[in-house]
């Protein structure tokens, strides 16, 4: 007979305890350990348990890597590009995929999406937020064609999600999400440390077992954490995170972990009235479409990814009114900005020290890339002097606090891109010409050593 265990869990980090404790002894919080009856099972039942999964699953032994026979994995083929893109060129059978994101921004939507194009697939959706109505509208907003392998499950008890998995032998499996999930062996709530990190043990045992992938939709915290304990990252094979500005209608999706592929690549998406659009070219979504050309403007080539995209950056400089100057900006680090201003000072000799001065990336993107440093230099230069650069001229390049041109990653691929969307002359490193092929392109190629050369060059 199992004896019945009563533990306290931390619900901050999963750690337990034989009593209860006002503060974690782990992470130091405070009023987070809940009461939690586990079943302690005899050592009998345990002896038992052992010899029947020997009799009925191959006993395994150490194998060196000489002995080891690789397979030939195929990869479900989603005929979504940039879904394919993040995972590397597919979803790989057996693995287990975790999506976060805000709530509203798509995750959802960006599955349900999948089914209606894996149409020949039998799919399993378990949904333990909506109910089969909503989940039948969403899909005729997003697909009018029928989707008579796709099975829609609401349940949140996970024991009877993996018996009629089992029973169904899907191609794949979708939980929305692995919060509403719980266990039947635990008393705690749905959404607590143990609830989430029982569940996901008892998903990823599934999908290795039965060889079925597995997506997982999950919450995120205030912080843009993902909810839940730090080892549902570790026990997942991949995550996922899905973001994007809302007020602006696309979506990026990043890999922050992929263990069958890069954490390199990004998909992205154009959220529409009739579900998500793949976007092939990222460039249409961040370029200005005014026809009106000013001064503050300029055009650089970032990377994000493995994917080069054409960036505007704007700028306003103005005189400071109230005395001490301010500064701001949007979609760039602040420091960074503050860094590039004391270059221009020192090195090129602007006075902006009692200057405001206004920094926007166009689109709404996050910059990280150090390639955008020239692009964002050229525009402050241009708002501060009210001089116009042309549109059809764009810069990569980092700035360095000597004030030198250092050269970027991946120009080949940046100056193949500038030269596809039409631009004529590109500014950019004079060390990122070595070696570099200029044979089969139209763009004029500037290469620059120092700030002063930029300068002197446009304005």
């Amino acid at each position: 007979m199992a004896k019945v265990k009563t533990i306290y869990v931390c619900q901050s980090c999963g750690m337990d305890s034989p009593k209860w404790m006002g503060r974690c002894s782990s992470c130091g919080e405070w009023n987070t350990y809940q009461e939690m009856r586990v079943e302690q099972k005899t050592k009998a039942e345990t002896k038992a348990e052992t010899w029947q999964n020997d009799e009925k699953k191959k006993i395994r032994t150490p194998l060196t890597l000489d002995d080891i026979t690789i397979g030939k994995t195929t990869r479900i083929d989603t005929t979504n590009a940039e879904f394919n893109r993040v995972l590397g060129g597919g979803v790989v059978p057996g693995s287990l995929i975790l999506i976060g994101g805000n709530p509203g921004i798509g995750k959802s939507t960006l599955l349900l999406q999948i089914c209606t194009q894996l149409k020949e697939l039998p799919i399993l959706y378990v949904s333990g937020e909506e109910s089969e109505e909503q989940i039948k509208l969403r899909a005729q907003r997003i697909s009018s064609g029928a989707l008579p392998k796709t099975y829609i499950f609401t349940e949140v008890n996970i024991s009877k999600i993996l018996r009629e998995a089992k029973k169904l032998s899907p191609r794949l499996i979708i939980i929305d999400s692995i919060q509403t999930m719980s266990s039947p062996h635990l008393e705690s709530a749905p959404g607590t440390v143990s609830q989430i990190r029982e569940c996901t043990a008892d998903l990823q045992r599934f999908a290795k077992e039965l060889n079925i992938p597995v997506l997982i939709i999950g919450h995120i915290t205030k912080e843009g954490q993902l909810a839940g304990p730090k080892v549902l990252e570790h026990i997942v094979d991949v995550v996922l995170q899905f973001e994007g500005d809302p007020n602006y209608s696309y979506r990026l999706l990043r890999a922050q972990k992929n263990r069958f592929g890069s954490t390199d690549e990004i998909g992205i998406y154009e959220m529409r009235g009739n579900g998500l659009r793949e976007v092939n070219n990222p460039s249409e979504l961040f370029l200005s479409q005014s026809e009106v050309e000013l001064s503050g403007s300029a055009i650089g080539v970032m990377l994000e990814g493995q994917r080069p995209v054409l960036v505007e950056a704007q700028a306003l400089v103005s005189p400071a009114v109230y005395g001490n100057p301010q500064r701001s900006a949007t979609g760039f680090d602040l420091r960074r900005m503050g860094m590039h201003l004391a270059v221009l000072e020192k090195r090129v000799g602007l006075a902006l020290a009692q200057h405001d001065v206004f920094l926007n990336i166009a689109g709404g993107l996050k910059i990280k890339d150090p390639g955008m440093d020239l692009s964002i230099l050229a525009a402050i230069i241009s708002s501060l002097e009210d001089t116009i650069i042309d549109h059809h001229t764009c810069f990569a390049g980092e700035v360095g606090l000597s004030g030198e041109i250092r050269a970027v990653t991946h120009i080949g691929q940046r100056v193949k891109e500038a030269d596809k969307l039409g631009f004529n002359k590109m500014f950019l490193s004079s060390f990122n010409l070595q070696g570099l092929n200029t044979s089969n392109l139209n763009i004029e190629l500037i290469p620059i050593s120092k700030l002063t050369d930029l300068y002197d060059l446009l304005f």
